[in-house]
């Protein structure tokens, strides 16, 4: 770690904290960087956007593709004040970054009311036990889109 990733996550729990004070939602920042520089940033917007999306790191990572104009943050870093929830962590790998720093940990989040350990356990566990129900129906019809992909000429590969 070096004083310019610590000068970025400061930023981030600024962020984090900004937006707990204006009731933006839960005391979570991010930034994304590239080349060393700030490109976006984001907080946690759930409870005043009523979007269950709106996590910081999703936020900055939405912003930072709509800057690059790519799906994907080649080059960049992204400073979290929390380690991710396993939905961020899922956009974080989509997004592909080159690294993530973060500072407090999902025990931390515990401790002030945000366990995702529950998400963990469900992820881990078989369709037919997870607490909301999974029905599979129309795979066939599915299929035939999926068949089409497979030979779409003008496809973007991601």
């Amino acid at each position: 770690m070096t004083e310019r990733d610590s000068y970025f996550m400061q930023r981030a729990i600024q962020l984090a904290e900004e937006g707990m004070n204006s009731n933006a939602g839960g005391p979570f920042g991010a930034v994304v960087v590239k080349n060393n520089e700030i490109i976006a940033e984001g907080f946690n917007k759930v409870t005043s956007t009523n979007d269950p999306t709106a996590h910081a790191e999703v936020t900055a990572i939405r912003e930072a593709c709509k800057k690059l104009n790519s799906f994907q943050l080649d080059d960049c870093v992204l400073y979290t004040s929390c380690e991710p929830c396993p939905m961020c962590l899922g956009a974080i790998y989509w997004a592909r970054p080159k690294k993530v720093f973060y500072a407090c940990n999902r025990e931390d989040a515990a401790d002030i009311g945000f366990d995702d350990q529950y998400i963990y356990d469900e992820i881990d566990a078989d369709m037919s036990n997870r607490k909301i129900e999974f029905s599979k129906i129309n795979r066939e019809e599915a299929l035939v889109v999926f068949e089409k992909w497979t030979t779409k000429n003008n496809k973007t590969e991601y």
